[in-house]
Order: structure tokens, then sequence, then C-alpha cells
């Protein structure tokens, strides 16, 4: 974390509401009537060319004003991001069909961000009735795994360590008992909780076979609705360069990338910021993205966010993912 005093914090605050408010590189002056501080032209371009030097803010060659770079607006949302309580008037998301939901949610994402949403469809929890382990030679194994309604997943396995059938059926009969009917996500969460206490390859096979459901699970959908591309053609920061537009649009296209960056969101505690550049998530320099994982009954099932252009109200684009998520959980859950 950059060590700042409270003098070069404020300055970097006002550099930041400024440029996000106008999209000019803001230049000593402009910075001094917007920090309301009584400094010096000197001091200000100082603390300007100490901010510089911690990559904390950059010059455009083409102007003698400042702008943020993706660290600058890093330890913006992180410790100065004050959130205004702005009223949306949104009407809840009718309870229709959860596909309609979702599409209806990335809709209303991009209306009110103007830029990009995107909404990963929930996703079916998988609840194994019935799990099997057949040695087929050294270190591999067949799991069989059956749900609820019959569906049966086989996955052929590696093991570090070989195993017996009879351990196999001790693991599998441990597994049935204690295990069968409870959701994959369930059953990780017990699991690493009783992991220390379960015998060694009863552990090691369970985490195998959940790894297993939940591979299988991720392959049949992996359904991310997106709405309001367009949007960003009319985006100044991009319009300036194509390149970084083309790459946005790839990354639309390309969808595997953009659930492994809603897959990390759907870990987290409410709201995240990913910030173009600094994060190997976004690939694209000049993109953001505000996510919220949202529920169903209680238990988190997918991710939504707006993905716009790192110059963007972070404060407001917080609001917007927060209360859409709240939305789209109470569309979803059964009352």
């Amino acid at each position: 974390m950059t060590h700042l005093d409270e003098r070069a914090k404020l300055l970097l605050k006002a550099l930041v509401e400024r440029y996000i408010a106008d999209g000019q590189p803001v230049g000593s002056r402009t910075l001094s009537r917007a920090s309301g501080l009584e400094l010096s032209p000197a001091t200000i371009r100082n603390v300007m060319s100490d901010l510089e030097e911690l990559g904390l803010i950059a010059s455009p060659h083409t102007s003698a004003g400042r702008i943020p770079t993706s660290r600058g607006y890093r330890l913006f949302v992180d410790t100065m991001l004050t959130a205004r309580r702005e009223s949306f008037e949104t009407a809840p998301l009718a309870p229709d069909q959860p596909q309609k939901v979702i599409a209806n949610a990335a809709q209303l994402l991009s209306n009110l961000s103007h830029f990009v949403g995107v909404v990963m469809a929930p996703r079916r929890t998988t609840v194994f009735r019935h799990i099997e382990f057949l040695r087929l030679s050294d270190r591999r194994l067949l799991v069989i795994i059956v749900s609820p309604d019959g569906d049966v997943q086989n996955r052929v396995i590696f093991t570090e360590s070989d195993y017996t059938q009879d351990q196999l059926l001790t693991a599998a009969n441990f597994l049935n008992a204690h295990y069968a009917g409870m959701a994959i996500e369930q059953v990780r969460e017990k699991l690493q909780h009783e992991v220390e206490s379960l015998r060694g390859e009863i552990a090691t096979l369970m985490k195998a076979a959940v790894q297993v459901s939940s591979e299988a699970l991720t392959q049949t959908q992996d359904d991310v609705v997106i709405s309001g591309e367009r949007n960003l053609l009319s985006v100044s920061d991009f319009t300036s360069d194509m390149g970084q537009l083309r790459r946005a649009f790839d990354l639309f296209e390309q969808k595997a990338q953009l659930i492994r960056l809603l897959d990390v969101s759907a870990q987290a505690e409410g709201v995240r910021i990913f910030i173009g550049g600094e994060s190997q998530f976004v690939p694209v320099e000049e993109l953001s993205v505000v996510s919220s994982p949202y529920e169903v009954d209680g238990l988190v099932v997918g991710t939504l966010g707006v993905i716009g252009p790192t110059r963007m109200h972070y404060d407001r684009m917080i609001q917007i993912v927060d209360i859409t998520a709240k939305l789209v959980s109470n569309a979803l859950s059964h009352k």
C-alpha cells in the first residue's frame, strides 16, 4: 500500500474526481481550486511530481495536466471513495422465468450506468444422490456421480496414491452416508471443516469428487448475458483509441475470460471493483468492472456487474450494481 500524507491524499482525490467529471487532464491551477487547499502553485507541482513518481498519476504527452493511472484509481477506490446515496427509481424485477430476470437485469444495469451490463446466469446447484469409485488401473479411478433426477456423470481421475477397491468402497459408503442429498457447494464447505478429522483417503477422494462435480457443472452452463456493448462506442476514452475498443469487444466475444472475472467476484462479499491494467482479470487497460454476487434463497449463485471505462463515477456504479444484485436476489428467491 502506497503511503501518502494527508495533503497528497487530498490532492490525489481532487485530481481523480475532477478527471472523472471532465475527462480533461488536470493542471495545478485547477487542482488548487478543486482541492480547496490554500497551497502555492509550487507546492502543488511538487506534490504532483511525487504522485507521478509513485505511479499514481501520469502526464499525457500533449498536455501540462495529469491524469490518474490504474494504481491511482485503485488507491482512490480503496481509500477515498465516499459513496453518495442517490435515489434510483427502480421498479422491482418481476419474478419471471430466471432467464427473463437475468436478461432484464443486464438491461437495467446497462440503462442505469450507460455502459455495459453483464449478468452471469445462476448456477444450478448439483445435489448428488449417490457416488461410486471404480479402480481402473494404477492411480486411475472412475468417479460416478448420480444426481437426484437420475443424471449420471462419469469422470476418470488420476490420484497421487493407489487405492484398493476396498478403500474406494469404504470411501464411497462414507460419502453416501454423510453427504448424499447435499448440494456440491455445501459438501465443499463441510469438507473444509471436516478434512482434518477424516481419514486420509476419504478426504482426498471426496475432494476429487467435489472437484469433478463442480467442473462437470461449469462446463454445462456458463451463460453470461451482456447488454449495452454499443454504449462503449460513444465513450470518448475509447473512440480516440480503436485498439482499446477492439480489445473490449474481444472480451465480450470470448466470454470465458469474463466468466473467470465474474467467478472471482462470486467469492467476495458485496461489491468488488477491478481496474484494467492492474488486474490480470481485466485485460483492457481502459476498462473497469464493478461487480457483485447475487443470491437465491440466501445462497450465492451468480454475479452481475457493470463494465465501463476506468474513468467512471465509481460511487454511482457501486450503488447501481448493489441495487440490481438485491433486485435479482428478490426476484429469483422463493419467498
